[in-house]
């Protein structure tokens, strides 16, 4: 039996710790205890809930095959104790694999299990991990990834994701696609995948014109949105634009113009009966196979890919008017 170990700082989400235990109990030959400080055999949830039948960390005396450090509100706040570090790192020496789901990569890191690793969080915490723990190579788009025995994921169902990769990994794709038909999980998405969020909410400039750009943007993605073009917008030289627009949203022009484009599109066909050709027409894409490439190049899949999973139909469309 491969021993699963799931906890977090107190109090941990709640869908962060259940959702990749619900994947490992279907999944055959798994072992899966919740652990929790000493003291206690209970491990406190978000919104008053806590789960009663935890193992306390000193009990924790045999070699663990994956040891999970779920995200929450415990995770967000940082007030990690000397002790409760010390025991995450004394665990992960006797894991074969140790993994983080959403902002319980601030434990790992905190731990210094992450140093000169890559790693992602939540998106919205992507920022504060690269500040925090500069020596974490922070890719912040991922769904999961993988830096040799140690595993990260972003949000929250994120980790359900990482969870069924780790089936997928020990008992191969089919174990682990059948587990996501159980659980109708819509497929399983490989780590590559950029976060499906409308994340340039993230990403905004920090200066004014530059903002305003942004919205000037948003209004005319039809127009040709040349460097030079919104250079002379901004009443700058395209080298000055490309330096600021690099400084303030870490992509060239040319990336945050596809970024845009690219968000609109997936707003459209998150809430419309749009054909990708009518959006990508009205989103700035020369062609369809445009859009295509540069979905791809963003998201990791394709436009027609992405519709597929998150297109409303006509009757869901009316039914929200």
């Amino acid at each position: 039996m491969r021993r699963i170990v799931i906890t977090g700082p107190q109090p941990v989400d709640m869908l962060d710790l259940v959702g990749p235990l619900e994947v490992f109990k279907f999944a055959p030959e798994y072992e899966v205890a919740v652990a929790c400080p000493e003291g206690t055999t209970e491990l406190q949830l978000n919104h008053g809930f806590k789960i009663s039948d935890a193992v306390p960390f000193t009990r924790l005396t045999a070699q663990i095959d994956t040891l999970v450090v779920a995200g929450g509100p415990g995770a967000n706040d940082e007030l990690y104790d000397d002790e409760y570090l010390h025991r995450i790192i004394g665990l992960a020496s006797r894991s074969r694999r140790v993994a983080a789901i959403c902002t319980g990569t601030f434990v790992l890191a905190a731990a210094g299990l992450l140093n000169g690793k890559r790693a992602v969080t939540h998106w919205a915490y992507c920022d504060k991990l690269s500040r925090q723990y500069p020596s974490v190579v922070v890719e912040p788009d991922r769904i999961f990834l993988r830096d040799g025995s140690i595993y990260t994921s972003a949000g929250i169902t994120a980790g359900m994701d990482l969870a069924l990769a780790l089936v997928e990994e020990d008992h191969g794709h089919q174990v682990a696609l059948e587990i996501a038909r159980i659980l109708v999980m819509f497929l399983v998405r490989p780590g590559g995948q950029s976060q499906y969020s409308h994340m340039l909410s993230r990403q905004a400039a920090t200066s004014h014109p530059l903002r305003e750009l942004q919205v000037w943007m948003i209004e005319n993605l039809r127009e040709n949105l040349s460097v030079e073009r919104l250079a002379k917008r901004m009443g700058m030289s395209s080298r000055n634009f490309t330096r600021v627009c690099l400084r303030e949203t870490r992509m060239n022009p040319g990336q945050f113009v596809g970024r845009m484009r690219v968000e609109a599109a997936q707003q459209m066909i998150d809430s419309s009966a749009m054909g990708l050709k009518e959006i990508a027409d009205a989103c700035g894409f020369q062609t369809p196979l445009a859009m295509r490439r540069t979905f791809l190049r963003v998201l990791g899949i394709t436009a027609g890919e992405y519709a597929s999973r998150f297109k409303r139909s006509q009757s869901q469309t009316e039914m929200h008017r």
